[in-house]
């Protein structure tokens, strides 16, 4: 399968979008925005844990005041203003210092409404996000079509963006999202395959951060591997951080994470496990989670046995082996010392900070 033309370049504050930039991930707030305590509270949290791109929903005048109340807060990630119906509260957004917009022209109303809301963003240099799916398309598409499937959301989101071409504005991102994967592949696929609108990918009303994890993985891991999609939201009825956290695990899978990754090899129990693998595991991800791998790609392998650990593991960077009631640590597949479980996480935490700073 080629691999698609780079999007077109559209930026968002620091942050550049499309054109071959690094991917993004996005997470929005959960705390209404005229509580600008709470708000600014959550923006720095999602920043803080790795999220790039923090979108607020905009429902009065009063909640657009949070934007320069975050930044004044110290906030850096660029801050997006999600719009629906009255066409004001974007104009207050803009004013407010947002710095990106996303919209529906299709709920906006007149297409005066719309243009007013594309020149106040072109004046200020922002970016407009149109965001389709199944519960809003146009009447005339779904009856065409009998049902939001992939073509019929693709239809509606680049007809949505011709309107504001028509309005002489293209800093343009479609995000085109469904709760059937299939439809969502279809729809990003055709999309992509007709337009360079730099992509926001993501499966909507999910569930949970169990199930939602799932179905974000197959459907934003599958067309970031086709080299398609510029940014992403992992949608979950959770917690915003565990968004943000899924969000950074599928870009670390894929090898995609521009902020590096510490990818963790670890084997399924069997019965010839005689160490607390499980445990190990999980206390060694605990003990690293906060590092910042710089860019770098650092491979730990955490293996349950000396019959298969070492070998299968042999493209880790290093690791351990369970024994019996002990560890054995290995480099590159070439074993180096027994030590103890605990003495093993310790070598395994301190080998994985010296390659950070190597």
């Amino acid at each position: 399968m080629s691999v698609p033309k780079p999007s077109r370049t559209v930026r968002a504050g620091s942050v550049y979008i499309g054109g071959g930039n690094p991917l993004t991930v996005q997470s929005m707030t959960n705390v209404p925005a005229e509580d600008t305590e709470r708000s600014v509270a959550q923006i720095l949290a999602l920043e803080r844990a790795g999220c790039d791109i923090v979108r607020l929903a905009v429902p009065s005048e009063r909640a657009a005041e949070v934007f320069r109340a975050a930044k004044e807060a110290g906030a850096r990630c660029p801050l997006v203003a999600d719009i629906h119906f009255d066409y004001r509260l974007a104009l207050a957004a803009v004013r407010g210092g947002a710095d990106k917009i996303r919209i529906n022209p299709g709920n906006i109303g007149e297409r005066w409404k719309v243009k007013e809301v594309a020149d106040a963003c072109r004046d200020r240099g922002l970016p407009i996000r149109i965001g389709v799916n199944g519960g809003s398309l146009d009447p005339k598409i779904l009856s065409k079509y009998g049902a939001p499937t992939g073509e019929a959301l693709a239809q509606s989101a680049l007809e949505e963006a011709s309107v504001l071409e028509d309005c002489g504005f293209s800093d343009i991102v479609i995000s085109i999202k469904s709760s059937s994967i299939r439809e969502m592949l279809t729809a990003n696929r055709l999309v992509r395959e007709q337009s360079d609108y730099p992509l926001h990918l993501g499966v909507t009303e999910a569930g949970d951060d169990y199930s939602g994890l799932v179905k974000n993985a197959i459907g934003i891991g599958a067309l970031l591997a086709e080299g398609i999609g510029d940014t992403l939201r992992v949608s979950l009825t959770a917690d915003p951080l565990e968004e943000v956290r899924a969000g950074r695990e599928i870009l670390r899978s894929l090898g995609m994470d521009p902020r590096g990754v510490i990818d963790v090899i670890s084997c399924p129990t069997c019965g010839r496990t005689k160490i607390d693998l499980i445990g190990l595991e999980r206390r060694f991800k605990e003990a690293v989670a906060g590092l910042n791998p710089k860019g770098k790609r650092i491979r730990v392998a955490v293996m349950g046995c000396v019959v298969n650990g070492p070998g299968e593991a042999k493209e880790a960077d290093f690791g351990i082996a369970g024994g019996d009631g002990c560890c054995v640590f290995f480099k590159k597949g070439e074993k180096q010392e027994k030590l103890s479980e605990d003495d093993a996480l310790a070598r395994l935490i301190a080998e994985t900070r010296r390659a950070i700073d190597a």
